[in-house]
């Protein structure tokens, strides 16, 4: 027996505001049902889990202890201005002079996450 992922879970203070981010990173649509002032909503990715978004009262106050790294299908570099354009943040730059290495972001709230290299800059 085994158990399989049903989503991959981020609390946050705005649900659909942030799932509305996520849905433009990963170009991939919001669950129909989901609407302003929700206070759970979800990405409805192509393969595996969702990713669910659920309101608390709490912030976040420290470093993520799982997060989610990105292979985008453009340059890794193209899409890191992509996705500081939709509002992530620069958080840390771990790329190598030999192209090697990632890039850390955060979404609107903070919560961190990496843009690798896509599959073509790694053959």
């Amino acid at each position: 027996m085994v158990s399989v992922v049903q989503n991959v879970a981020i609390d946050c203070a705005n649900a659909y505001e942030l799932a509305r981010f996520w849905s433009e990173v990963t170009g991939r649509p919001l669950h129909p049902d989901d609407k302003p002032g929700d206070r759970e909503t979800e990405v409805q990715l192509a393969d595996g889990p969702v990713l669910y978004f659920n309101q608390v009262p709490e912030p976040k106050t420290s470093k993520n202890r799982i997060h989610l790294c990105l292979r985008p299908d453009t340059s890794r570099d193209q899409e890191v201005e992509r996705l500081l354009g939709l509002g992530a943040t620069f958080v840390a730059d771990r790329r190598e002079p030999d192209g090697t290495g990632w890039a850390v972001l955060a979404d609107p709230e903070g919560n961190e996450f990496c843009v690798l290299r896509s599959t073509s800059e790694r053959a």
